[in-house]
């Protein structure tokens, strides 16, 4: 390991089937205000609503109720809730659901008493709060982010087509976090697939990057394997507790700071597939498996020692009588073959792209240096070209 670090993770995780008994306990701790976050309303059908009141109710909150949080959570939705926390003074905020509830909960905690725009402040500038922060704590829906034990923010404005993330100091992690496997059991298919995906992106991320002997790679390696052997299984079954809660704590350990130590990383992934998603709205897993096999087929000359470990390591593909372009050639094509297991999108135009937005799609793209290449904006037009 080449890189000077300072590991820190302030972020209290309850896990496994009795988690959500610990929620009492850790709501004592805060002042009798709760704002509870959540999303469309698939918390009320399957159970997890009620159960989440209850325990405020027996906690002597009260609490406000902000619903709605959609997927990509917009800044007009941001602002909204920066409003009814200030006007509520909430001491806690509770994210009830998936990624884009933690991460909106996050950006209204870093608003409510700021007297700056939240989207100039925090995510065009990237800045970090100079106000009065709310507390976040988090009921995990929906696995894939990690926004559970990290500081990520993702926000989109529709208006400019920009979706953007700030990644807050550790002081703006969730206090606690609830990660019950169960309450991803009634998930649809499709959203269970597109989180597998962001887990694995969030891996490839930090892990295709650098040249030296890292301990976090080791780390990646492992949690890709136990990625793709319990998503086998879940797919399969997707009530079988073992094998997703196992991705549950994957997603955790993917992007809770841990795998980056001491190493560049890349990213770019995510850029292009979040500046698709600001002009689709499309599903945020979806819009990385979308462009994923594309960009790496792109970079693949500039780091074909990694991608050769990568084919190696995580999918046993024996060496022999193989090339190195070759082996990692067959890596890639092994996580394109999994993909299909899993159900994800492979082309840009089944999440509704055009041949006419590439350019614009292109333009937005932040275009970061950590990876085996830097891209320039032609690269991504050639790279969405590809992915069509």
């Amino acid at each position: 390991m080449l890189g000077n670090f300072t590991f820190y993770n302030p972020v209290k995780l309850h896990f496994g089937k009795d988690a959500l008994n610990f929620l009492h306990g850790e709501l004592l701790q805060y002042g009798p205000r709760v704002l509870l976050c959540y999303g469309g309303g698939s918390i009320k059908r399957n159970g997890i609503y009620d159960k989440v009141m209850q325990v405020l109710r027996d906690a002597g909150k009260t609490v406000v109720e902000d619903p709605g949080v959609m997927p990509n959570p917009t800044i007009g939705k941001l602002r909204e809730g920066a409003r009814l926390a200030r006007e509520n003074d909430v001491d806690l905020i509770l994210a009830v659901g998936g990624g884009s509830v933690i991460d909106y909960a996050k950006g209204v905690s870093a608003s409510a008493w700021c007297e700056e725009d939240p989207w100039q402040k925090y995510y065009l500038r990237q800045e970090e709060p100079s106000c009065r922060t709310i507390p976040v704590g988090s009921v995990l829906t929906m696995v894939g982010t990690g926004s559970e034990m990290n500081g990520g923010s993702v926000i989109t404005n529709p208006e400019t087509h920009q979706k953007i993330g700030k990644v807050f100091q550790p002081g703006m992690m969730p206090r606690f976090s609830i990660l019950n496997p169960e309450f991803t059991f009634s998930l649809p298919k499709w959203q269970m697939a597109a989180g597998m995906f962001d887990i694995m992106s969030h891996l490839l991320e930090q892990y295709l990057s650098g040249t030296d002997d890292n301990t976090s790679d080791y780390i990646g390696e492992g949690l890709m394997r136990s990625l793709v052997h319990a998503s086998r299984i879940a797919s399969a079954n997707p009530l079988d507790y073992e094998a997703r809660s196992n991705i549950m704590w994957t997603a955790t350990m993917a992007l809770n700071t841990m795998t980056k130590m001491g190493k560049s990383q890349d990213w770019m992934v995510h850029m292009i597939g979040q500046s698709i998603g600001a002009f689709t709205n499309a599903t945020h897993g979806m819009t990385l498996s979308a462009v994923s096999g594309a960009y790496y087929r792109h970079i693949l000359p500039y780091g074909v020692e990694k991608f050769a470990r990568f084919a190696r390591n995580v999918w046993e593909i024996r060496p022999e009588g193989k090339t190195q372009e070759e082996l990692a050639l067959q890596g890639i094509e092994a996580l394109e073959s999994w993909m299909d297991e899993i159900g994800v999108v492979r082309h840009i135009s089944e999440i509704g792209v055009t041949e006419e937005m590439i350019g614009d799609i292109a333009a937005n793209a932040i275009i970061t240096t950590g990876g085996y290449k830097t891209l320039s904006t032609d690269d991504i037009v050639k790279i969405l070209h590809d992915s069509l």
